[in-house]
Formats: structure tokens, C-alpha cells, sequence
């Protein structure tokens, strides 16, 4: 990011000097060009029927092509897109094409949504201002369902979460450790499902309907991205993966059912928990899944996918394994996140175990009292403060949801008021309110809202 002069934070992640956070460089552009500057307007389009806009005003010279590049980088993790519509100077939109064909990080995000979720080429289009496509934005509501008999469950990178409700009422929940990213066999990842759903099912007398949310991006029940699958070769993940919920639909008698992204039933369980719309959730989990509810308590067609949305300028960011990419949010507000900070809180935690069980060694030392583990905390609370100004600059919100595992106990709370802080001494405007549910919420409400998903076809 050599091309702007990155605006350093007034208040300071203490494991993190170097933090740049996107939310300062914004403003700070902001102000540089109150009075002239270029405006830049794009359309992504996911269908001919599914199309946002979003516009950018630059200053004209070469330093701020990068800024372009993060803002639409954000945008199409967002919003999702096979194709940009680019009205703007050529030159940025070659630059942009060039990104997105030659560089590693460019090409992994044109593969994604280009191959992946949208099978489509990708590409970027340059037009006029006058023959930018028109927003088409399709929205829904989500959920809300709790008659009947229902299962739901949440699929997690390290968990796998289900509930069994009757009525509304939580009859039995449930908590299953498991590893699905190292494991190449379909069949094991449909076994290991149906075992959660049997294992609530056997707590009802019928089952009506069935719910869940998983990491990763899903439509019409198909997967097209998901970090679960990961250790799936790409052959069987066409041929078994991307339809195993609809298989698992069929194993059960073809009763409702209904897979959704986790970060948009985490929105869900907010906007149900709070009874408001203007919600943005966030889940700190295994990685980091989010989800929107509009003002008008609709749901967007948008991939909101903020995992691999950047928060952070700064060229010395950590990279996302995935994607290769910096300052993505991933490495900020999950459980890699904790592992990533726990060397330079020189914390000793065991050296070897896997990420959950070294969150649970920073959760106990912060029962203890001691000041490393808080330091921890404490930095991501001043990240997700900077990262939730930034967050509206592209959302339109008033409550922000945070839930998940890294949230649990006295560093949920500590991240909360460090985030809050940040609002309040840089962002005293924006005015949003956090929220957190209780404990039993925290670990379960994810599996609890999906259940509500499908709407049961009376007869």
C-alpha cells in the first residue's frame, strides 16, 4: 500500500503497532477531496436480475489505484459478483484487469466468484456513466418459522452444533467436536451430519422441518464455496458435496429443509433475539461469518462474505492462509485471530494443540486474571471497533450482533468495550449499538435460528 499514506490509529491495538486500520485511510480520503475530486461508479452484477451499485470519489493520480482495489475488493466480498460494470478513467480499469488476471490474490478472487459461486467467467466490463446498469436488489425475508417439530444446525470448522425445538421450545441441544477441513471423504462429511440430526430427532416425536447454517456460500441448498469441504478434491466435490444437502433432504422424506450461509443466521438470531431490523451480525468462531438483515428486516441476495473482506491497510497485515491476501477480517476476528496474537502476548499456551484448544488456554487465563490474555482481547475489541466504521461505509445499520466462540466469557466483554471505545472517541457519529446474548445464546442460538428457517407447507 506504498501509494497512500496510511493514518496511523489514535487509539492503538496494544499487540498490533502496526495496524492501518480501513476506516482512517477512508476518512482521511475523504477529507482530502471534499473539494474536487474523480468519481468512480460500479455495478456488480450476480444476474441479469441481481445487480448493486456503489460509487467512489478518488483523487486523479496513479497512488490511489490500490485504494480502488481494497474498496472493490471489499464489494465483491460483500455484495458477490461474476461481473463489474466500471464507469471510470480506462486507465484505473486496466489496472483493475490486470489485478484481477496476473496477481495470485486477484486471480483467487476472480476464481471464486467467477468459477465457484457464480459459474461465470469474471470480468470487468468498461461503459459510460449513462449505461451503468441499474441497481436490482432482491431481498426476502428470512426465517422466523418456530411451529411444528424442527431440527437445526450450525456447521462450524471446529464444532458442529444441533437443536430440537418443538413449538419454539429447545428440547435438547448439542455440541460435537470435529475436524471436517482434513477430511477428503463425502461420505464422511454426510455421516457426520445425519449423526446430529438423528441424534436431535430422537428428542421429537416427528420431524417437520430442518434448518442449518454452515460456513461458506450456498444457493437453492447447493454449495459453491465452503472452507469445511476443503480437504475434498475438486472432482468429488462437483459430484457429491455440492448437492449433499439435497441428499440429505432426500434421506429425510423430503421434509422442508433449508442451508443457509452461518453469518446470515447469525444476522437472523439478532434480529429474532432483539425484535429490530438494521442488523449486522458478526461470529467469531472458527473463522469469521457475518450476515445482514436490512432496515425493512429483509435478507439480500448478497454473499456477505467479510471473512476475506479487508479491514486493514497496513502492507506488514497479516495474510489469510486461503486466499494469500492481507488484512482480511478473518485473521482479525476469529479464533486465528487469538493464535495469531498469543506469540506476541507471549502468553505460553501448548505449542502443538489445534486453535480451539488454545482459545480455551487464553479464556482460562483470563478467568485468572492474567494481563496477557486480556492484552489479547483487548486488541481484538480496538480491531472490530475500526472495523465496524468501516463496516458502514458499505452496510446500512444501527446494531451489531457479535457472537461465537472467541466471544465466550470475560473477553467477549472486553472486546465489546475496547470496540465501543473506538466509536465513541473517533466515530462519535455513527452511533451504533452493540449487543451480545448470554452464554447458552452465544454457543447455541446459531443452530436455534436455523431451526426457524423453513416455512412448513400446511395441508
Amino acid at each position: 500500500m506504498k501509494e497512500l499514506e496510511l493514518i496511523a490509529p489514535r487509539i492503538v491495538p496494544p499487540l498490533d503497532l502496526e495496524s492501518r486500520p480501513a476506516a482512517l485511510q477512508t476518512k482521511a480520503l475523504r477529507r482530502e477531496i471534499e473539494k474536487d475530486g474523480l468519481r468512480v461508479e460500479v455495478a456488480l452484477e450476480r444476474s441479469e436480475r441481481s445487480i448493486s451499485r456503489a460509487g467512489l470519489v478518488l483523487r486523479g493520480d496513479a497512488r490511489h489505484t490500490v485504494f480502488l482495489e481494497r474498496w472493490l475488493k471489499f464489494l465483491l466480498w460483500s455484495r458477490g459478483a461474476h461481473r463489474v460494470h466500471f464507469a471510470g478513467p480506462a486507465e484505473y480499469c486496466e489496472k483493475l484487469r490486470e489485478h484481477y488476471t496476473k496477481s495470485p490474490t486477484g486471480k483467487f478472487d476472480a476464481q471464486i466468484m467467477g468459477e465457484k459461486i457464480y459459474e461465470r467467467p469474471f470480468e470487468i466490463v468498461q461503459c459510460a456513466p449513462e449505461k451503468l446498469p441499474p441497481a436490482r436488489e432482491q431481498t426476502a425475508p428470512l426465517g422466523g418459522h418456530l411451529d411444528g417439530c424442527r431440527i437445526g444446525f450450525d456447521l462450524g470448522a471446529s464444532d458442529r452444533k444441533v437443536a430440537a425445538l418443538m413449538d419454539g421450545k429447545v428440547v435438547f441441544s448439542e455440541e460435537i467436536p470435529w475436524d471436517p477441513g482434513s477430511h477428503s471423504n463425502p461420505q464422511w462429511h454426510f455421516d457426520q451430519i445425519m449423526d446430529s440430526l438423528k441424534r436431535a430427532a430422537a428428542h421429537l416425536p416427528r420431524v417437520d422441518a430442518i434448518g442449518g447454517s454452515a460456513a461458506g456460500v450456498y444457493v437453492d441448498n447447493e454449495v459453491k464455496v465452503a472452507s469445511l469441504f476443503r480437504g475434498v478434491p475438486d472432482d468429488l466435490f462437483q459430484k457429491r458435496v455440492k448437492g449433499l444437502f439435497l441428499e440429505l433432504k432426500k434421506a429425510w422424506n423430503n421434509i422442508p429443509l433449508e442451508v443457509v450461509n452461518d453469518g446470515e443466521v447469525t444476522a437472523l438470531a439478532g434480529a429474532m433475539a432483539l425484535k429490530k431490523n438494521g442488523v449486522l451480525g458478526i461470529s467469531l468462531g472458527s473463522s469469521q461469518a457475518a450476515g445482514y438483515v436490512t432496515p425493512e428486516g429483509q435478507i439480500t441476495s448478497w454473499l456477505n462474505e467479510l471473512a476475506f473482506a479487508p479491514v486493514d491497510y497496513s502492507p506488514n497485515a497479516p495474510l489469510d492462509e486461503w486466499s494469500g491476501d492481507y488484512g482480511c477480517g478473518v485473521q482479525y476476528f476469529s479464533q486465528q485471530a487469538v493464535g495469531r496474537l498469543i506469540p506476541k502476548a507471549d502468553l505460553p499456551v501448548t505449542a502443538n494443540a489445534p486453535l480451539p484448544e488454545k482459545l480455551v488456554e487464553v479464556q482460562e487465563a483470563m478467568q485468572r486474571g492474567d494481563e496477557r490474555a486480556n492484552r489479547i482481547f483487548e486488541t481484538i475489541g480496538v480491531y472490530l471497533g475500526y472495523a465496524v466504521a468501516h463496516y458502514a461505509d458499505f452496510y446500512q445499520f444501527e446494531h451489531l450482533l457479535i457472537l461465537g466462540r472467541v466471544t465466550s466469557g470475560e473477553g467477549g466483554a472486553v472486546i465489546v468495550r475496547n470496540a465501543e471505545r473506538v466509536l465513541k472517541e473517533e466515530f462519535p457519529a455513527l452511533g451504533i449499538s452493540f449487543h451480545m446474548p448470554d452464554e447458552k445464546e452465544k454457543r447455541h442460538g446459531q443452530a436455534m435460528a436455523a431451526a426457524s428457517l423453513p416455512r412448513i407447507k400446511r395441508v
